[in-house]
């Protein structure tokens, strides 16, 4: 009987054991696709910005333009 205990607990350590590192995959897995994706966000938003003032100058000559006719 204690040996079929012992076989138990090696059983239900093994998978819990499986499991953290399972978990700890996920997780490691998951912080390097989060900072990934705010990369990838924060260069979006850099292109944003660079286009918005690109149409901030396009606007003004083209006000400019309409001035002088």
């Amino acid at each position: 009987m204690d040996k079929n205990i012992g076989e138990q607990l090696n059983k239900a350590y093994e998978a819990y054991r499986q499991a953290c590192m399972d978990r700890d995959y996920a997780v490691k897995e998951l912080q390097q696709k989060t900072e990934n994706y705010t990369q990838k966000i924060r260069e979006q938003q850099e292109k944003i910005e660079l286009q918005n003032s690109i149409i901030a100058k396009l606007k003004s000559q083209l006000a400019a333009l309409n001035a002088n006719r």
